[in-house]
Order: structure tokens, then sequence, then C-alpha cells
């Protein structure tokens, strides 16, 4: 595949950013890639690693003449950055995301960046526990969804052009409204996130008492609760504080349906019961059916993989 950007910016240098850069490479699809990390170490470790073409030290640098700039750093915090590096893109440039919530994103960054500039949130579906420059790898995005999520009046011929780059990039790329990712999301990653902390944390209470033995004897159920649980802190901290009033609403949809089956469990209704579990399993045949898991045994996954 031809390069479709000559030179890609990348600011955060994470799981998402680090897969970007050896996807693009794999790809052929970027000239240059250079990347910023506000840690030195974080930094250091990219250098040492070969991540990115050009790692520098300030945002101003590492922006200046990208066709494409990735915004890859907590929702919190992208209008700060946005501010930071708007009096440096060269006009005609994209500017795009990989935030898992996009309504806050747009009112963050839009009205910081300089007319001419293309602005294209985005938002891939894909990751994994880990976190840092040294957890990505090209294959990330591979049969995974990303959601592109344009502003009113957005260029056409900018967002066929990042739609290719992800394209490339192994993704099966669709176009969303914000107020709909941000609800479809709050379903499908944040709600659930959200009941993976707290069943986590109900469990170390418990852990306390009973002298480890949660952690000893933990079943399939809870290892995979602590799986989604030992997510990074700071960026689902900002996922919850960003994306408020969808995931409050899915929230409390999820607290009538627990109640529901507590009602059955203390009356004793094993038809409700069974009649729920027979719908909601359904759901992860549907899953599978869409490629988008495995029902091999450990979901595939081998001892050691990402």
């Amino acid at each position: 595949m031809p390069v479709i950007y000559e030179k890609v910016a990348l600011i955060g240098l994470g799981l998402i950013a680090s897969s970007m850069f050896w996807a693009m490479k794999r790809g052929g699809l970027a000239g240059h890639v250079s990347g910023f990390a506000r840690s030195a170490e974080t930094r250091d470790t990219a250098r040492e690693i070969g991540l990115c073409d050009e790692v520098c030290d300030s945002i101003a640098k590492t922006v200046k003449d990208a066709d494409l700039v990735v915004l890859c750093v907590p929702v919190g915090v992208m209008g700060s950055v946005a501010a930071e590096m708007a009096g440096h893109l060269k006009p005609g440039c994209t500017v795009t995301d990989v935030g898992s919530v996009k309504a806050d994103v747009i009112a963050q960054v839009g009205p910081l960046l300089p007319d001419g500039v293309h602005f294209i949130p985005a938002h891939p579906l894909a990751g994994t526990e880990h976190s840092g420059p040294r957890s990505g790898f090209a294959e990330l995005f591979d049969n995974r969804w990303c959601l592109l999520v344009p502003v009113p009046d957005t260029n056409a011929n900018a967002i066929s052009r990042l739609r290719n780059l992800w394209d490339g990039m192994g993704a099966n790329v669709e176009e969303m409204d914000a107020e709909h990712h941000d609800l479809v999301l709050a379903v499908t990653s944040h709600a659930p996130h959200l009941i993976a902390y707290t069943m986590v944390g109900v469990a170390d209470d418990l852990r306390r008492v009973t002298d480890s033995e949660v952690i000893k004897y933990s079943a399939a159920g809870f290892r995979d609760f602590t799986r989604i649980a030992a997510s990074d802190p700071t960026m689902w901290r900002d996922v919850f504080l960003t994306n408020k009033e969808a995931t409050l609403e899915i929230l409390g949809r999820f607290t009538e349906e627990l109640f529901a089956l507590q009602r059955a469990i203390r009356m004793g209704d094993g038809d409700h019961l069974h009649d729920y579990f027979t719908r909601t399993r359904a759901i992860r045949r549907g899953i599978i059916e869409a490629g988008q898991d495995t029902d091999a045994p450990n979901f595939g996954r081998q001892p050691g993989n990402k």
C-alpha cells in the first residue's frame, strides 16, 4: 500500500500509539513518524526500542510539518495538549485522536484548532490491559473496529484519507455521531469496566477477611474481571468523568436488571433466571460469529499472549 501521510505525529506513546507505529510500518503507510511523551523515561524507552523514527522532547517539534497528528493521551488532558500544539500545526493537516469518549473531546479540542486544520475524532475499539510504549504490537487493530466521528462540514478527502490509514492498519472502519458513540461505548465498554472494578474491589475487601482465599481460588469469571480491572487507571478515571451522562444511564438500567435478578433468586424463580441466561448467552454467540472473539479454550489466548 502506498504512503498515505508523509509525516505522522503521535502525542502520547502508550499501547495505542505504539501499536499504530508498528502497524503503519508494517503497511508502509507513513513516510516519517515522530513521537512525544510527557515522561522523559517514556521517551527514553521509546528511543531504546525503536518506537517512532524520531522521539522529540517537545510537542511543538513533534507536530512541526506533520500531515497527521494523533492525540493518544487521556481524554482529560486532550484540551491542554491541543492548546499547546495549535500554533505549530501545518495548514491543511489533520488532527485526530484515539479516545474512548467523543462528545467531550470534540468540545475540548475543536474550538482550539486553527482554521484550515481538519479535525476528525476517532476511536479504535482495540486494546489490552497493558500500557506503556513496550505494550504495542502491529496486529492490535487487525479485524477490530475503528469508529470515525467527524465534526460537521469536515473535508471529505480528509475523512477518506484517515479511513484509508485505519484500513491499512487492519481495522474495519465506520462513521458515527458523537452522542451515539458515547452511548454505545457506555454499554460495550465503560459500564462493564466500572462493574469489573467494583467486583474486584468487593473481592479485595473479602480477601482481607479470608486470608487471600479469593485470589488463591479465583475461578475464570473473577479472573476475567481482574483482567479488565487491570487497565490504565488514569485513562478510565477520565472516561467516567467525561462520559458521565451515558455511563450513568446505562448503570441505572444495569441496577434495574440486577434488582430483578435479585428478586428472582430470592423468590426461587428458576424460569426467570433460565430465560434470562438463555437470552444473554446469545450475545456471546453473536460476538463470536462477528469475528470479534473466539470460542477456543481460554478465548484462544496462549500463555504470554497480550
